[in-house]
């Protein structure tokens, strides 16, 4: 044998294991695309079954609204009437503000002019007056209940 035959022999043994080489890796990737085929074959099954439970959780939440919607409505005169009575509090208390406020002023100058004429004493001997015949009157009037009904 001569050198040139040597030479084809080596090209040929390399030309050998590069094609068992290349044999198992394409028969490895027969196999990762035969799983791509039964992964893409059940897709269009999975796709359905998907599609499927996105409708039904589109009628559910559309239901769901639906009946959110319906208390809402039922809610609503509920709240207008907080409403109307958040607005007759508010005009009853600023009333009563304005009442205050003029009952502050006349009170004011009532004690100006009690100051000023040294009555402080008298009106308060009035009150205390006027305070002791209203309790006897209750009194009066709780005892003679007492009798009619014959209690003790």
């Amino acid at each position: 044998m001569t050198l040139v035959g040597v030479g084809v022999l080596l090209i040929g043994i390399a030309f050998l294991i590069l094609a068992i080489f290349l044999g198992h890796t394409l028969n490895n990737l027969a196999g990762i695309l035969g799983g791509i085929d039964k992964t893409v074959q059940q897709l269009p099954k999975q796709m359905d079954d998907v599609m499927k439970e996105t409708g039904n959780i589109i009628r559910e939440s559309n239901h769901t609204l639906a009946d959110v919607n319906e208390k809402m409505e039922q809610l609503s005169p509920l709240f207008y009437i907080v409403g109307d009575v958040g607005n007759a509090t508010r005009k009853l208390t600023s009333s009563l503000v304005d009442v205050t406020d003029s009952m502050k002023t006349k009170s004011e100058t009532g004690k100006e002019l009690a100051g000023k004429n040294n009555l402080g004493g008298v009106y308060g001997s009035f009150a205390l007056g006027y305070y002791w015949l209203k309790k006897r009157q209750q009194m009066k009037k709780d005892r003679s209940e007492g009798e009619f009904t014959g209690g003790n």
